[in-house]
C-alpha cells in the first residue's frame, strides 16, 4: 500500500508538471529564457568584441607594424595619421598648378592648387623627385576633368585628396606616398 501511495503521489506531480508546462509557467525548456540568458549575451559580447577589433583597440594592426619602423631615434613611425606620422617623414612640394575646370555654362572657371606630398623618409623623397613629371601629368589630367560642384564641401575636398593620393602612388610606384597635404585651394 505504501508503494501505491508513492506511485500515486509521483503521478500527481507529473500531472502537475505537465499542466504547468502547458500553461507556460513550468520549469521546462523555454525558448525565451534561452534567448535572454544565452544568445543575447553572446551576441552582445561578439558585437562589442568586433567593434573593438575594427576600431583598432584590440587585435593590433599588422599593416601598421609592417609599414612602420624605427626612425633611427628610437621612435616608432606607424604610418598612420596623427600617430607619429611626421616623425622621420619627408615632405616634397609639388609645383603650384592652375588648371581650367570643366564647365557646362561656358564661363571659364579655374582651380589653383598647391600641395605637398608626405613620404616616409628622404630616400623616398629623392625617388619621387625623379618621377615628378609623371606625377604632375597625372594631377593635371585629373584636375582638368573636375567641375566646381565636384569640389564643394569637405566631402569634395576629401575625394580630391584621395584621388590625388591614388594617382601619385600609381605614378611613383614602387615608392608609397603617405599623404597629399593641401597648402592652397582656390577656385576662381
Amino acid at each position: 500500500m505504501a508503494d501505491e501511495q508513492v506511485n500515486a503521489s509521483l503521478d500527481d506531480e507529473d500531472d502537475n508538471d505537465y499542466e504547468e508546462d502547458e500553461e507556460g509557467t513550468g520549469g521546462g525548456f523555454d525558448a525565451n529564457k534561452m534567448l535572454l540568458f544565452i544568445v543575447l549575451p553572446l551576441l552582445l559580447i561578439g558585437g562589442i568584441g568586433g567593434g573593438l577589433y575594427f576600431s583598432g583597440m584590440i587585435g593590433g594592426d599588422k599593416t601598421a607594424e609592417d609599414h612602420g619602423g624605427d626612425d633611427g631615434r628610437g621612435a616608432k613611425n606607424t604610418g598612420k595619421h596623427g600617430e607619429g606620422a611626421s616623425i622621420g617623414a619627408a615632405f616634397l612640394e609639388i609645383p603650384d598648378m592652375v588648371v581650367n575646370l570643366s564647365s557646362t555654362d561656358g564661363q571659364p572657371r579655374f582651380l589653383r592648387l598647391s600641395v605637398q606630398l608626405e613620404l616616409k623618409n628622404e630616400a623616398d623623397k629623392a625617388m619621387v623627385e625623379q618621377f615628378m613629371p609623371r606625377v604632375v601629368d597625372q594631377f593635371q589630367t585629373y584636375l582638368r576633368e573636375l567641375r566646381v560642384r565636384d569640389l564643394r564641401g569637405s566631402a569634395g575636398i576629401y575625394r580630391l585628396q584621395m584621388e590625388l593620393l591614388s594617382r601619385v602612388n600609381a605614378a611613383a610606384y614602387p615608392v608609397e606616398v603617405q599623404d597629399v597635404l593641401f597648402q592652397e585651394i582656390l577656385i576662381q
